[in-house]
C-alpha cells in the first residue's frame, strides 16, 4: 500500500504528518509508526501525527512518539498540525482542535503559529528542580554548563529515576541568558534522546522560571537547539492560564512510501 505523507518541523522538532480524514492509516499499528519515524530505515521524525475528522471542532490530532506509542500532548506538533490543516484547506487562520489533553485553540499570523496550551494549576518546586505538567510531564533543572552538557546521558538518568520511574518524565536543562530569555535543551521520553526543540518543554520552562522568581515577565523567549520560541501567560491564584506557545511551523517536503 502506498502512503502519502508530509514532513513538518517546528524549530527542528520534526514530524511525519498524515491526512487521515478517510481512515487510511491504522493507528493501532505501532510497529508501522516506529518504522516511519526511524531515521535510517523509514522517513525519520521525532513523532508521527494523524489529522482526523472531529464532529464538534475543526479536526482531531492523534500524536505518536518515535517509538510507535501514542503519547501525551506535543506542543510543536500542535503548531505543525495547525499549519498542515491550513495547507489542506481545513482551516483558514484560526483553529479549534482536540488533542489527547483536550481542546486547543490556534492561530496563524505573519508566518507564526500560536497554540493555546492547557491551564497549569500545580507546580512542584524542589531543591534541585521544578516539576509540572504542560500536557506532558516535565522536569526543569537550571544549569551553568548547558552548552557542553551531555543531555542524552544526564536526561536518561533523570527520565526514569525516582520519583518518575516507569512512567517517566521529559527533562529540560535551562540556562538564564537575560531576565526574559532562556536557553533550553530537552531530553524527550518516547524519543529517548535529545530533540532540537520541545513545545511543552519550553512552555514548562517559561512557567517554572516565573514561578521560582527567575523572571517577572509574562512573555518569555526560549532559545532551543532548533530555533526560537516564545511563551506568553497570565498568573492567577491557583497557577497559570491563557498560556500560548508561539513560533514557526514549516512544511519540509511531501512524499510517498
Amino acid at each position: 500500500m502506498q502512503l502519502t505523507f508530509y514532513k513538518y518541523q517546528g524549530t527542528g522538532n520534526d514530524f511525519v504528518m498524515i491526512d487521515n480524514r478517510q481512515g487510511v492509516f491504522d493507528s493501532s499499528d505501532t510497529k508501522r509508526v516506529a518504522f516511519l519515524c526511524d531515521r535510517r530505515f523509514g522517513i525519520g521524525a521525532d513523532g508521527l501525527i494523524l489529522l482526523e475528522n472531529h464532529d464538534a471542532c475543526d479536526f482531531k490530532m492523534v500524536y505518536f512518539n518515535a517509538d510507535g506509542n501514542q503519547s501525551s500532548m506535543c506542543g510543536n506538533g500542535g503548531r505543525c498540525i495547525t499549519a498542515f490543516a491550513n495547507f489542506l484547506g481545513v482551516i483558514d487562520n484560526q483553529a479549534t482542535f482536540e488533542a489527547i489533553d483536550g481542546l486547543h485553540k490556534a492561530t496563524i499570523e505573519n508566518g507564526l503559529v500560536s497554540l493555546q496550551m492547557q491551564d497549569v494549576n500545580t507546580i512542584e518546586n524542589h531543591e534541585s528542580h521544578v516539576f509540572l505538567d504542560t500536557g506532558s510531564p516535565h522536569h526543569v533543572e537550571m544549569t551553568k554548563y548547558l552548552k557542553n552538557l551531555d543531555v542524552k546521558k544526564n536526561g536518561r538518568k533523570i527520565r526514569s529515576g525516582s520519583p518518575y520511574n516507569e512512567a517517566g518524565s521529559n527533562v529540560n536543562f535551562v540556562y538564564k541568558n537575560t531576565n526574559d530569555n532562556f536557553s533550553v535543551r530537552t531530553y524527550e521520553r518516547g524519543v529517548e534522546d535529545e530533540t532540537y526543540s520541545c513545545g511543552t518543554g519550553v512552555t514548562a520552562v517559561a512557567l517554572a522560571m516565573h514561578y521560582i522568581g527567575e523572571t517577572k515577565k509574562n512573555l518569555i523567549t526560549l532559545q532551543t537547539e532548533g530555533g526560537e520560541l516564545k511563551v506568553s501567560f497570565e498568573r492567577y491564584a491557583e497557577g497559570y492560564t491563557n498560556i500560548w506557545l508561539i513560533g514557526p511551523a514549516t512544511q519540509v517536503f511531501k512524499g510517498y512510501i
